[in-house]
């Protein structure tokens, strides 16, 4: 196999002008993810596909970050009005119906808006509790170019998706999303014409750990790779945008070389224990076993410094194979389908908006929420099944759309000096009884048990910001905890929230507690689980709030392969999926769920895909007719690099 050396088959998709398209002279869009300079504001594509756009947010935890600026080139001269999407993220929380505790005062996310160095007289994040148009008054501007700054006023989360200005005063831009996305497509024009870029033996979507392998696995087997990120980091969970250790044991009978790769794009230095200890017999490349006696009992932790992660070793493991070609910061938006099968997936850049279509013989969903699934028409479940469904001991009696809730976890630091933090009004109000006293929040800061974790990610992810803001100014500020706490300053609160469980698509086997609990022999058992059957479940707070926490309850288990037939759908006949989203109960994803194990998927997942570009075939053919093939490719694991 062919490996690159110097030539990164990295597509970085060029940033378009911003402001190219259909616009008349006497209007203008600007995409506040498209700034030239995005100075402290960070760029979230979270909830796009509700909202409709990646949006800026200032994410400054208490402090106001530096402006975000651009240049923008107005065509005519006169006055202009001047609209700003954007809204009041704690509105939701505001009136007198909402319970003390949950009750929000003020609006955090305060901004304002300069045009060539003068501000506009508005503040921005103050109204609506939807995202909506605010009327930021009218200006004066000359023909040419100028300079535009967000500028964030608190630290707290302000945020801004589009900025639109016109000579038209009797117009106000839509709100409603298909109105929105025609309103969009007119003035941006090109941007919104997918740009063709070519065919694959395979196509990736998401960039976790499972993506991650899914792609190398296929590259090094001889398939031509397109992999799709939706953002600028690759590793999921895994990265430092979301600081989640790995999880799970590698190498396990009966194909001990499943993990290799999995150990190739481990962060190094962070090895658990129990893959350590327990497993001294397996093969081990030599940085391994020098790192393993150095840290022999290390464990890897959730919510640590950032360099922990080591989001580079993992774009490196990718760029350095010339089969993958990466779509780097591209969200998969839409899919084309053909007799049940996908023919090909359109990508939006998220900061540019640059549209992209690939074509592709396999395809398959690493996004963990099943994203590619819902847009191929995929069948899929959300929440738990009921025990008359599944005969699982673990399962309720109803079924209901319970879930495992998205982890925001945060961490401190201890400094020399003493440090201040600002009241906030707006957040979960906690006092020195119901408060917690921690200086970190790990997995166990879990919110949205009872809620949709694709369409209302942006919601689960402000309650717990304010839960976190909110017991955080109690530490501060307080005079039980003032002292202890006055030199600590709050380092890190992840703004990407850490999923559990969404979407799971369905495959030819939906694996159940009993399956794996009883060691259900299947054919083609390949992946084994080695993690406990853990659910969570949402504790009842002591501030009289909405759950933020919760409890991790363990069956313990026997290492158990599980079935390749989980690993694609059963309705859409050329796409496979590695990760959260395989086709699992609701209980048995407790054990399946963690990123080792997830990451061996994906290497099966490459191999199957080499097996379907060989015989020209589906997954469901390689169950039935190549199977001894893939058992010798699992018995033989990835090559390595």
């Amino acid at each position: 196999m062919k490996r690159a050396t110097k030539k990164m088959n990295l597509v970085l998709i060029i940033i378009c002008v911003a402001f190219a398209g259909q616009a008349t002279a006497a209007e203008k869009l600007v995409e506040a993810e498209n700034f030239d300079a995005m100075g402290g504001w960070v760029i979230d594509q979270q909830s796009m596909d509700q909202m409709g756009s990646p949006y800026a947010m200032a994410h400054g935890l208490g402090c106001p970050v530096e402006d975000a600026r651009t240049e923008v080139t107005i065509d005519e001269s006169g006055t202009y009005r001047v609209w700003v999407r954007t809204r009041d993220w704690v509105g939701q929380w505001k009136g007198e119906s909402v319970r003390p505790a949950m009750r929000a005062v003020g609006s955090p996310g305060q901004f304002k808006i300069s045009i060539d160095g003068k501000q506009l007289s508005k503040t921005f994040g103050t109204t609506g509790a939807k995202w909506h148009w605010q009327d930021g008054g009218s200006i004066k501007l000359v023909k040419g170019k100028h300079t535009l700054a967000l500028q964030d006023l608190t630290g707290f989360n302000g945020r801004c998706d589009a900025i639109y200005l016109t000579k038209d005063f009797d117009f106000t831009p839509p709100n409603q999303l298909d109105a929105l996305k025609k309103f969009r497509a007119n003035l941006l024009g090109d941007l919104f014409v997918p740009q063709e870029k070519g065919h694959y033996d395979f196509v990736v979507v998401g960039g976790g750990i499972a993506g991650i392998c899914s792609a190398i696995s296929a590259a090094r087997y001889g398939c031509k790779v397109a992999l799709f990120q939706d953002r600028s980091l690759l590793g999921g969970n895994n990265s430092s945008e979301v600081r989640v250790g790995l999880s799970g044991l590698i190498r396990q009978k009966p194909y001990t070389n499943l993990g290799n790769l999995v150990d190739e794009i481990d962060p190094v230095g962070h090895w658990t224990y129990w893959d350590a200890k327990k497993n001294p017999e397996l093969p081990r490349s030599k940085e391994v076993m020098e790192i393993i006696k150095k840290h022999p009992v290390k464990k890897q932790h959730n919510a640590g410094p950032a360099s922990n992660y080591e989001d580079q070793r993992k774009m490196d493991a990718v760029l350095a194979e010339s089969n993958i070609t990466l779509f780097l910061s591209t969200r998969v938006n839409a899919a084309e389908t053909k007799d049940g099968k996908l023919i090909a997936v359109v990508g939006q850049h998220v900061k540019s908006g640059q549209k992209v279509r690939v074509t592709g013989d396999l395809f398959a969903d690493c996004t963990g929420d099943g994203c590619l699934a819902a847009l191929a028409k995929a069948d899929f479940r959300i929440g738990r099944e009921s025990k008359a469904e599944t005969s699982e001991k673990l399962a309720p009696e109803v079924a209901d759309e319970l879930v495992m809730g998205t982890s925001v976890q945060w961490n401190s630091a201890q400094q020399k000096s003493q440090s201040t933090f600002p009241a906030c009004p707006w957040a979960v109000q906690f006092n020195e009884e119901n408060c917690l006293p921690v200086t970190k929040g790990d997995w166990n800061w879990e919110t949205g048990a009872r809620q949709n974790h694709v369409t209302e990610i942006e919601q689960i992810r402000d309650y717990a910001l304010r839960v976190v803001f909110g017991n955080w100014t109690v530490l501060k500020n307080s005079p039980k905890f003032k002292k202890r706490f006055s030199n600590r300053e709050l380092k890190w609160v992840a703004y990407i929230g850490g999923k559990r469980e969404s979407r799971r698509i369905l495959g030819d086997i939906i694996l159940t507690q009993q399956d794996i609990q009883e060691a259900k022999p299947y054919d083609d058992a390949c992946v084994t689980v080695t993690w406990s059957i853990d659910l969570h479940y949402p504790q009842t707070p002591k501030c009289a709030c909405d759950a933020f926490q919760s409890r991790a309850e363990h069956l313990r288990i026997k290492p158990y392969p599980i079935p390749f037939r989980t690993l694609y759908s059963r309705n859409v006949s050329n796409m496979m999926m590695a990760g959260r989203n395989i086709s699992v109960t609701h209980v048995a994803l407790g054990t399946v769920r963690v990123m080792r194990t997830t990451g061996m998927m994906g290497e099966v997942l490459g191999m199957a895909a080499s097996l379907a570009k060989k015989y020209k075939c589906e997954p469901r053919d390689i169950y039935k007719k190549h199977l001894p093939e893939l058992k010798k490719l699992l018995t033989q694991g990835v090559p390595s690099d």
